[in-house]
């Protein structure tokens, strides 16, 4: 494998929250390392088939308990396959991803910003925003009233216990106790699950990914590709992610459609959910 040249941050003047991208495409070029991972050589699964039994939604199960369930899955599994960069590194004493490495949560030439509490993008670290993220979708995971995790009381469209909800208006998961807002927090923590995807690779497929590969143990790049293309399959179709939102990543991805790692289905939107006007 040949050597790798140190990642570097990239200037931006573009909108908040949302990720920068470097307007020199040439600086870019020279400054980014080569992307293996964009390889086909290196877009192997841990994993035979495809993960679309795990993504389609069972005849039986509601919608918004299924996006939801899909929801917290996902995170669980990025959480677990990221917890490899939060182990210490023993020549530095430091986790592998820590705020010299990683001064920004960087992506290639995407950098993503978090917002304070006064709704403005601040550039922090990736470490920190990643511990930003799984903060604030842990809590809304565990917010019953976003995430219901019992069937309200009542008849069908009650959304709150004892009580019948009289609003005409329409939404996924209304029927089900979920809140009108259910379907853009979904697709909020997809794009947040993304961006952590995105930050692995961009910033650490090869350390600790690709290192990790030869260990009896470890979770390699393989496992890694396997994580995420189970996510990209469950995002895809249902629609949970833009393009834009795709972007970092879009290479690998095309190389999955490509190959039928992420099917047809997935791949076209079959199942993409339109709010009920």
């Amino acid at each position: 494998m040949p050597p790798l040249n140190q990642s570097s941050s990239f200037s931006s003047n573009t909108g908040p929250s949302s990720d920068n991208v470097a307007n020199n495409a040439e600086q870019s070029a020279a400054a980014e390392p080569p992307k293996f991972f964009f390889r086909e050589k290196y877009a192997k699964l841990g994993v035979k088939g495809n993960f679309m039994p795990l993504a389609a939604q069972p005849a039986n199960v509601d919608l918004a308990d299924w996006l939801a369930h899909q929801t917290v899955e996902n995170y669980r599994i990025v959480s677990t396959i990221g917890q490899c960069i939060q182990e210490t590194d023993h020549n530095t004493g430091k986790p592998v991803c820590n705020s010299d490495s990683c001064p920004k949560m960087l992506a290639g030439r995407h950098i993503y910003t978090w917002l304070d509490h006064k709704k403005d993008p601040i550039p922090v670290s990736a470490p920190q925003y990643i511990c930003l993220v799984q903060r604030w979708m842990t809590g809304k995971i565990h917010d019953p009233k976003a995430f219901p995790t019992e069937a309200p009381a009542g008849s069908v469209g009650t959304n709150a216990p004892g009580g019948v909800n009289t609003d005409s208006r329409d939404w996924i998961g209304k029927s089900a106790g979920f809140p009108e807002t259910f379907l853009h927090d979904c697709r909020t923590c997809f794009r947040q699950i993304f961006r952590i995807y995105a930050h692995l690779y961009h910033s650490h497929w090869v350390d600790p990914f690709w290192h990790l590969s030869g260990q009896s143990n470890g979770q390699g790049w393989t496992d890694l590709n396997s994580c995420f293309v189970h996510f990209c399959t469950v995002a895809k179709l249902y629609g949970l992610l833009t393009d834009k939102d795709a972007e970092p990543m879009q290479p690998l991805i095309d190389i999955w459609i490509s190959n039928g790692s992420i099917p047809a289905d997935a791949a076209n939107g079959a199942c993409t959910i339109v709010q009920p006007q």
